[in-house]
């Protein structure tokens, strides 16, 4: 009988190391260690550190994918409202972290698109990748009347993801919600305010 594999805890174990230390902070001991398996474990499943960083990111994009679907998805709402509904459970997640951890793509997008073109590569595939239902919903709100048409869909989607990250950067500085709360407050009174 093969031995099960301890693949998912290692990834699951990366993710939690690497928001705590980042990419370069994590070493493979640290992550075996909080996988509680064996160093060979992580040689078996992964060929580098580099290749194990994108299926954490991977991991952490299918979560980040259900959270959005979660929002989006829910046509019981707005599209204005899916919009903020998502930023409010990415709120409300983060709170519950004290604010200590932000969004993993957007910090590896910080530590490593200079030094690896294989996760710069792949946060670009992912960025791509997220701002589609967004950019859906978007239209879907313009085509509805509820959000201004000045700018193209994607653009406005662009603007959303790429504030919204900046937003999380500024809160893990100040350990705080005001940033987040901020940027929604002044997002959805401008460039996503309801139409009269």
């Amino acid at each position: 009988m093969p031995k099960p594999s301890n693949k998912n805890d290692i990834i699951e174990a990366g993710m939690r190391v690497m928001f705590r230390k980042g990419y370069h902070g994590a070493g493979v001991r640290d992550v075996v260690a909080d996988a509680g398996v064996p160093q060979g474990s992580f040689t078996n499943h992964f060929r580098s550190k580099e290749a194990f960083a994108a299926e954490v990111l991977d991991h952490y994009f299918a979560h980040t994918r259900r959270l959005v679907g979660e929002a989006l998805d829910d046509h019981t709402l707005t599209p204005r409202e899916r919009l903020l509904r998502y930023l409010d459970i990415i709120t409300d997640r983060l709170a519950d972290d004290d604010y200590l951890r932000g969004c993993l793509i957007g910090d590896f997008s910080i530590e490593v698109s200079q030094v690896s073109e294989v996760l710069r590569e792949r946060l670009a595939e992912i960025y791509r990748a997220w701002l589609v239902p967004f950019e859906r919903c978007i239209e879907e709100g313009q085509r509805a009347g509820e959000i201004n048409s000045r700018f193209p869909a994607r653009e406005l989607a662009e603007f959303l993801l790429t504030s919204w990250e900046g937003a999380i950067l500024r809160m893990k500085v100040e350990r705080g919600p005001e940033p987040l709360e901020r940027f929604k407050r002044i997002a959805f009174a401008t460039v996503f305010a309801e139409r009269p």
